[in-house]
């Protein structure tokens, strides 16, 4: 395994109108990897391809993160091209699989912390009328302030300070320090899909309503450039999930995300 380079015998894909159709079939399973074709992300993909049958491995973070997502019915035809890929796959990854390819990839990798989630989507944005949008947008110059209130609040984020260049951060600051966050993973006007992320209230003042309120206010400001606001939540995190439906969102899909480590690294 080389860290991710595409070797000869698997197909590499590099043409971001041919990804961009295959993906754009299910735009709302396939958010995140139709938000990573943008020139913000580009940069950090490798992509591997099979028919129509597409596989994204995310290097722009410190763990490369391996994107497996397909329909229930087409789990077969995805779990070809990640045999072929395996080879070529770095020795320790993170990992979103849809259900049934987690047992496929434990033939090459150790699977651990694994974790079952949700997909969800903004489908009733009239919902979101009756929670008090509150919160200020961020940018840059915010980013130390921001991850120290992770650092608090949500120490095990998914936080990539340079998000804040979209404009699509907001936060809500009391008494000159900042409490509240709703932020993005993937936010592409482009493709038309967003996806929520690094979303925390400082423990101090939670249970006053404040997360609603900022995330009622980043949908309002994403809804103006997408057409799918998206999120992933863990399915165990129930007040999350019952929060993320009383603001509109349903839930579409199902994934495991887990960490993945080669049989040969882990011995």
């Amino acid at each position: 395994m080389d860290g991710g380079l595409i070797a000869v015998a698997v197909r590499a894909e590099h043409d971001r109108a041919v990804l961009a159709g295959l993906l754009g079939r299910d735009p709302v399973l396939h958010a995140y990897q139709l938000g990573d074709l943008d020139d913000f992300f580009w940069p950090y993909t490798s992509w591997f391809r099979r028919d129509d049958q597409v596989v994204l491995l995310y290097h722009g973070v410190e763990l490369p993160t391996l994107l497996a997502f397909t329909a229930p019915d087409r789990v077969a035809g995805l779990a070809g091209l990640l045999a072929e890929a395996a080879p070529v796959l770095p020795a320790r990854m993170w990992a979103h699989l849809s259900p049934g390819l987690e047992a496929v990839v434990s033939r090459w990798f150790v699977v651990s912390e694994a974790a079952a989630h949700h997909r969800m989507v903004l489908t009733d944005p009239g919902r979101l009328a009756a929670v008090p949008a509150v919160g200020e947008p961020l940018g840059p110059a915010d980013a130390a302030e921001l991850s120290g209130l992770y650092a608090v609040a949500y120490p095990g984020n998914w936080f990539d300070a340079r998000m804040l260049e979209t404009g699509q951060y907001v936060g809500v600051r009391e008494r000159g320090r900042l409490v509240a966050v709703a932020g993005v993973h993937v936010f592409s006007p482009r493709w038309r899909v967003a996806a929520l992320g690094n979303v925390t209230t400082h423990p101090d003042v939670r249970g006053r309503g404040l997360g609603a309120g900022v995330v009622a206010a980043l949908c309002a400001r994403l809804r103006a450039s997408v057409d799918h606001v998206t999120l992933n939540v863990r399915a165990d995190n129930a007040a999350a999930v019952r929060l993320y439906e009383r603001l509109g969102f349903s839930r579409v899909a199902g994934f495991t995300e887990c960490a993945l480590t080669s049989a040969a690294a882990a011995g």
